[in-house]
């Protein structure tokens, strides 16, 4: 019997279309002898819709009329089935379209909250839970427990971007300590979106003008120069991890930063007939050009990363390595990494279809252990309740 996979993908998130490309990537990599696939795409809104129609990557070009095609639903938890309803049903139409069996999420940005949705309905879902998936997505989080374990990180400090407006020439001495150029980060986007790097003061306002504009929290780091990016995808959990070949990036418009532009559309070069391959797409060396020391070095970094930070699935860490010292830090985790960082493990002989076999499997695997934990227990203290019980567990004023 086949099992019903929901991907989810989409989102209020400044990567929305960066979601779609590597959802319908994975869709395309499941088998389809195995999987009953439904595609649930999340509107900017918030908005759930379902359709057969959004299997079909060209229904994208005119996304407004796609949802109009499509039908809005709710999912609920009935009777330990995970239900899809439509939210306004027609008269003779269905009352259900299906029900999901393992939930995989496709969603990059600031969509830490998708996890707690598939908590509350109990359904077996892909890659972190929510507390993985959290703090993969909050950078400063991030860097506190990657400092806290010992693992290398650039120097660097964060603040509030409202402290700008009250606290500017104190920021502005820890960019002096940090010394210039440095990188300005928000703290819970991907995608290099309001990321910058500033040489001098004036540079640095601006930069940080910039990325409080997508998030409350700021990251300002060191830069590593001359610099390589060198990333690794890490499969598995915290009971067992395995990490991929290693991959340099480079930046095909040479800027100092690897943009937007390079990572999705193949840089400035890219055409509109060629379309977008997600992270395939970005200008790369694999297997990247370093020693064997070095690389068992980056690839057990990684699987420690991934294992403290409590994540699990298909994550990609991305590393910067100093190409004069060959010193290696830590830069970031990717928890639901761009097009699932599936052309790393073309290159170590798995296909696209076996990493997202080995996805659902973990999703299930995850699903029986935590039906052996205790979450809840009985207890009788509603039963000694009342009404003056409200006033405090001591019963009266002081």
């Amino acid at each position: 019997m086949k099992l019903n996979i929901a991907v989810f993908f989409g989102g209020e998130s400044v990567e929305h279309e960066v979601s779609i490309i590597s959802a319908h990537q994975a869709i395309e990599a499941l088998d389809k002898n195995k999987y009953n696939v439904i595609p649930v795409y999340v509107s900017k809104e918030r908005k759930l819709y379902v359709s057969d129609l959004l299997k079909d990557m060209s229904n994208y070009k005119d996304l407004k009329h796609l949802i109009s095609q499509c039908t809005q639903v709710s999912i609920t938890s009935e009777d330990n089935r995970v239900v899809i309803r439509p939210v306004k049903p027609s008269l003779f139409g269905p009352k259900e379209l299906g029900t999901i069996d393992v939930a995989i999420p496709v969603m990059h940005g600031t969509n830490g909250t998708i996890q707690g949705f598939f908590e509350m309905l109990k359904v077996p879902y892909a890659g972190c839970d929510l507390y993985g998936a959290a703090i993969g997505q909050d950078k400063v989080l991030q860097k506190n427990v990657l400092s806290d374990n010992n693992l290398p990180i650039t120097n660097w400090f964060w603040v509030y971007g409202s402290e700008m407006d009250t606290h500017q020439s104190e920021i502005l001495d820890k960019v002096h300590r940090l010394i210039y150029p440095v990188i300005i980060k928000p703290a819970r986007t991907g995608s290099s979106v309001g990321i910058s790097i500033a040489h001098n003061d004036e540079e640095y306002l601006a930069c940080f003008d910039e990325a409080r504009q997508y998030d409350e929290k700021i990251i300002t780091e060191k830069v590593v120069k001359p610099m390589r990016e060198i990333n690794c995808s890490v499969v598995g959990d915290s009971y067992s991890c395995v990490a991929s070949v290693l991959e340099e990036v480079s930046s095909v418009s040479q800027d100092e930063l690897l943009s937007f532009s390079d990572k999705y559309l193949g840089g400035s070069k890219s055409t509109k007939s060629e379309g977008s391959k997600g992270m395939a797409s970005t200008a790369r060396i694999v297997p990247a050009p370093l020693t064997d020391e070095q690389t068992r070095l980056v690839q057990q970094l990684a699987k420690e990363t991934f294992r403290v930070l409590g994540t699990s699935g298909i994550c990609r860490i991305d590393f910067l390595m100093d190409a004069d010292t060959k010193k290696v830090y830590v830069n970031e985790i990717n928890t639901i990494p761009g097009s699932l960082a599936f052309y790393l493990w073309q290159a170590a002989g798995v296909s696209f279809s076996e990493l997202m076999d080995k996805l659902v499997e973990l999703a299930l695997d995850r699903e029986r252990r935590r039906s052996k934990m205790t979450f809840s227990y009985e207890t009788n203290i509603l039963s000694n309740f009342s009404a003056s019980s409200a006033k405090g567990s001591k019963g009266s004023k002081m």
